[in-house]
């Protein structure tokens, strides 16, 4: 006989065997390791130090170029080299280029936004679309009882997917998504302003303070607060 969780508001059991694939293939993916204190390894999380440079250099690159020089040409090409230079790092020394690609795809882009309209400040404008993809997921999967974050920390916590059988879990993990998901809507609030009056040197300033840093600082308190109770074994 099926139970209320094999057949819930997430469709068929089918569909809830897809999710926990899904689960899985995230989990293998994930970059998040639990370390011996228990704690994320919130280094680990941001893709390590190399993840953390090719994440960050190429937007501060160009805004620094750009402060101090103010020609947009020069401060493009200058951040798709940055990329260029840590794709090739990776090919050299045979290492994942998952994260490398997906970087020059996205600095690529957006040059290419920002060279074909003239305007230093649609640099951001892909960060801006990705930024609202990922709220509008992680939102979906809040609605679906699949929170996005649930399927990350319940790999890492050895729990599977388990937890979607407690409500005090499931709450838990709606609760950790939506600390992501206030953190991404906070990034759009400040620097959207920025970018509708033409404010590049900020906006690029709020990118980087708002990028790593507070991504790493939302996701330590999801993992404080969705951490299991103790009697729960």
């Amino acid at each position: 006989m099926a139970t209320n969780m094999d057949k819930d508001d997430a469709g068929t059991p089918a569909a809830a065997g897809g999710f926990a694939g899904l689960a899985q293939e995230m989990a293998a993916k994930s970059a998040l390791v639990r370390k011996d204190n228990g704690h994320i390894d919130l280094l680990a999380a941001a893709g390590g130090v190399r993840g953390i440079a090719e994440s960050v250099l190429p937007g501060l690159v160009f805004l620094v170029i750009f402060t101090v020089s103010r020609n947009l040409n020069w401060s493009l090409l200058a951040s798709v080299a940055v990329a260029l230079v840590f794709l090739v790092m990776r090919l050299v020394q045979r290492t994942p280029l998952t994260q490398a690609l997906a970087g020059i795809a996205g600095v690529a882009l957006s040059a290419v936004l920002a060279m074909t309209t003239g305007k230093a400040e649609n640099y951001y404008l892909v960060g801006f679309l990705t930024n609202a993809g990922y709220i509008a997921a992680m939102v979906v999967s809040i609605a679906v009882r699949w929170p996005v974050l649930g399927l990350l920390f319940g790999y890492a916590r050895n729990e599977g997917v388990r937890w979607r059988a407690k409500p005090e879990r499931l709450r838990a993990y709606r609760v950790a998504t939506w600390i992501i998901v206030a953190v991404m809507a906070a990034r759009l609030a400040v620097q959207l302003p920025l970018y509708f009056t033409n404010n590049v040197d900020a906006l690029g300033a709020m990118r980087l303070i708002m990028g790593v840093p507070l991504y790493a600082l939302g996701l330590w308190v999801a993992w404080l607060l969705s951490r299991p109770v103790a009697t729960e074994g």
